[in-house]
């Protein structure tokens, strides 16, 4: 090849890219500038801690910096600023309930241990935003310290009992299953798959289990969990957590149960996924309105590259 016209066309594809780039830095979507209402009031070094990694999605005090101005990064910054505060917003922490902020900081140490927040496209250039283990057991420490286990009172005893004589009478025989305000149906044959995994809600006072029907169960003993195939389904089930004195635990009364089913056609607008929850014995479907979908995607947002499941098989 002609050494000087390729030389002149480089120059002039560089020229167009150029000038692509430049035009593209005349998109300024605006920055709207919120109020900190009531920012988190944990202790200094847990805070700067999730200031660090979390306030630039996660609060209404975005850090932006020099290369986040520049477009797309800065278009990127705003969609994932958005994004982020829908699921949790640092500067109206003082307006959750305290068992509320006490499940979020379960939730946030859940996803920073397994490394599946801050987001890694993240932290590549936001270096700060990289938890050492040493930061991690600082908020470790600081959850870890607002758990009290103690005995169960007899009130969660007479509960589980009452539940129990009620449910042996009547045997749950309904004429007609519920199902969410998206068509989401409560599935009573989860009773009968296997167990996925466990989890020990240590922020509410809850044991969870998680069950998987066939399908699942097929994926996992054939490695072929991510992404999830369709007909998927997991229901996770929670029950109050007993303690006797001796320290022994055992389920209390049923609180919910709630569902994940993959359809990637019929849910394609929560992800794929059809997602479902049904409190106390009377299965009353979760959500006002339609919009308590967007609520669950939310939470499982940070695991979009685990096609949005938590829960990762027991391990024999």
């Amino acid at each position: 090849m002609n050494k000087p016209l390729y030389k002149r066309k480089t120059v002039r594809v560089s020229a167009v890219l150029l000038l692509c780039f430049g035009i593209l830095q005349l998109y300024r979507p605006e920055l709207k500038k919120q109020p900190v209402t009531a920012d988190f009031n944990g202790p200094e070094n847990v805070k700067a801690i999730l200031k660090a990694a979390c306030y630039d999605c996660h609060s209404n005090e975005p850090d932006l910096k020099w290369f986040d101005h520049l477009q797309p990064a800065y278009s990127i910054a705003l969609a994932d600023s958005e994004e982020g505060k829908a699921g949790l917003n640092f500067s109206e922490w003082g307006n959750m309930a305290p068992g509320d902020q006490k499940a979020k900081l379960f939730e946030i140490l859940n996803q920073i241990t397994t490394g599946s927040m801050p987001l890694k496209s993240y932290q590549v250039l936001h270096r700060s935003a990289n938890l050492n283990p040493a930061e991690i057991a600082i908020v470790k420490n600081y959850v870890a310290g607002m758990i009290k286990d103690h005995p169960a009172d007899t009130a969660l005893v007479n509960a589980a009992t009452k539940q129990f004589n009620n449910w042996n009478a009547q045997n749950l025989k309904a004429d007609k299953l519920p199902e969410t305000l998206t068509g989401v149906p409560y599935l009573p044959d989860y009773k009968n798959w296997q167990v996925v995994s466990t989890t020990d809600r240590m922020d509410n006072n809850t044991i969870r289990v998680v069950f998987g029907n066939p399908i699942a169960i097929k994926a996992i003993a054939e490695h072929h969990i991510n992404p999830w195939p369709e007909g998927t389904i997991f229901a996770k089930v929670a029950w109050d957590k007993l303690l006797n004195a001796d320290g022994n635990v055992k389920t209390g009364a049923f609180k919910q149960v709630e569902y994940m089913i993959k359809d990637s056609e019929k849910y394609k607008r929560t992800k794929g996924w059809g997602w479902a929850r049904f409190k106390t014995m009377k299965l009353l479907p979760y959500g006002k309105n339609i919009g308590y979908a967007t609520e669950c995607v939310n939470c499982h947002r940070p695991l979009s590259n685990n096609d949005f499941v938590f829960t990762l098989p027991v391990k024999h």
